[in-house]
């Protein structure tokens, strides 16, 4: 890469060598651009080898668009998601980078079938290099802006990288300590980006003053429903639940804690959380807390929950855990049953960016051309990856949206400075 004194080569930097911008690099250097990727930190990917417990959740099994989560158009959501269809992509991992994957039919997720996400990201760093990028890991970019019908890229310590296009694949601000701080957003909006309001996203929820307090550790799968009805936002999610020491976490829970987070930050907590434990409905329950015998209510309720949990939501509805079915008053049955299906959980907040896996929010989607992810204020600008305005829900989601906006990028910004005069 030549510094500030200039050269006459096709060049394309990209920042950030995570899963988007490792995916840029390797198509860009593929589609015969002049490619260097810098990278702040030692090695690059951190968020890759804490994801999935260390396993790395590549993709989903299937991809449901709805399950998306925006505040730009829609429209353009879908047309970035279909432009790397989910079968290409899997391809890509096992073809192309020799990564087999496993699918986990009870998730709906896929898997490296080495059960390593150190796998994924060394095969996209090796696959980049060996497509003709050149890494610069410790490389701190401290801004990037148009210069002399090119761009500059500012190094902290060093002279400044100049190239023809840059792909911005910074991040966002979850997990702050794996190196996104928000950088690209910050120069972005300086840019003249509109920057939807960020927020953490697929964060655990916290319950300071909750009775459940002394479940800690009980996990289960159900259905959970977070609903504001005064913001006009929704969720609604099935999947593990987690009994923590400071509230809740699970898939179920982090992919409705946006709810309840926007809810939080835009003062008025208007969000509620609503649980149906079970998969039984109404109307199963009814009919499991008929009377049988001598089997007492919390009998009844245990054969279908963990026992602390049985006993707590017996105690919630205020009925007698050793009084008989027979005996059960009908207003009991009545709060049993709503506390069974559709209990209201008490929250007080949430874990913040510290936990959470991505952030919501970001750059108007409006404001990118969903085939090469181009910014529409600067050419040669290419914007990808978390520091959008998408999310999707636990499940390889994210990764997906990291794939396709990091090769859409990738292959823009290398057509675009292959046939720049």
């Amino acid at each position: 890469m030549t510094n500030s004194t200039g050269g006459d080569a096709r060049r394309v930097v990209v920042i950030g060598a995570g899963a988007a911008g490792s995916m840029a690099a390797i198509f860009a250097a593929r589609s015969g651009a002049e490619t260097v990727l810098i990278e702040r930190t030692r090695d690059g990917g951190k968020k890759i080898l804490i994801s999935g417990g260390g396993r790395c959740n590549v993709l989903p099994m299937e991809v449901d668009e709805s399950r998306f989560v925006t505040d730009s158009s829609p429209n353009s959501l879908r047309k970035i998601v279909r432009s790397w269809p989910l079968r290409e992509q899997r391809e890509f991992f096992e073809s192309d980078l020799g990564i087999p994957l496993a699918e986990e039919p009870e998730s709906l997720k896929l898997f490296p079938r080495s059960n390593r996400a150190r796998d994924v990201r060394d095969g996209l760093l090796s696959a980049a290099r060996e497509s003709g990028s050149r890494i610069l890991t410790d490389t701190l970019a401290t801004g990037f802006e148009p210069n002399d019908g090119g761009w500059r890229v500012n190094i902290a310590g060093g002279e400044s990288l100049e190239c023809e296009a840059v792909v911005v694949a910074t991040g966002g601000l979850s997990v702050p300590n794996t190196g996104s701080e928000g950088f690209g957003l910050i120069e972005l909006r300086r840019l003249g980006h509109t920057i939807n309001r960020t927020y953490a996203a697929l964060t655990p929820v916290t319950a300071s003053e909750s009775a459940f307090t002394e479940l800690s550790g009980i996990s289960l799968e159900v259905t959970i429903s977070a609903n504001d009805s005064r913001n006009k936002r929704a969720a609604r999610a099935k999947g593990g639940f987690l009994f923590t020491h400071r509230g809740y976490s699970g898939p179920s829970v982090l992919d409705v804690s946006h709810v309840v987070v926007r809810s939080r930050e835009e003062s008025d907590r208007s969000a509620r959380l609503t649980v149906q434990w079970t998969a039984m409905d109404r109307k199963e329950w009814e009919l499991a807390l008929q009377p049988q015998g001598s089997r007492t209510v919390l009998g009844a309720v245990r054969a279908h929950l963990p026992d602390r949990l049985a006993a707590a939501l017996v105690k919630f509805a205020k009925v007698d855990p050793v009084r008989s079915l027979a005996e059960l008053q009908r207003e009991e049955r009545i709060r049993l049953v709503e506390a069974l299906t559709a209990m209201e959980l008490p929250w007080s907040g949430d874990e913040g960016y510290k936990k959470a896996e991505v952030t919501g929010g970001g750059v108007d989607l409006a404001e990118i051309d969903p085939v090469n992810m181009a910014s529409r204020k600067h050419p040669g600008l290419f914007i990808c990856g978390e520091v959008l305005d998408a999310f999707g829900p636990v499940g390889g989601y994210n990764f997906l949206w990291s794939w396709a906006t990091g090769r859409a990028a990738g292959k823009g910004a290398a057509r675009f400075v292959m046939r720049s005069p």
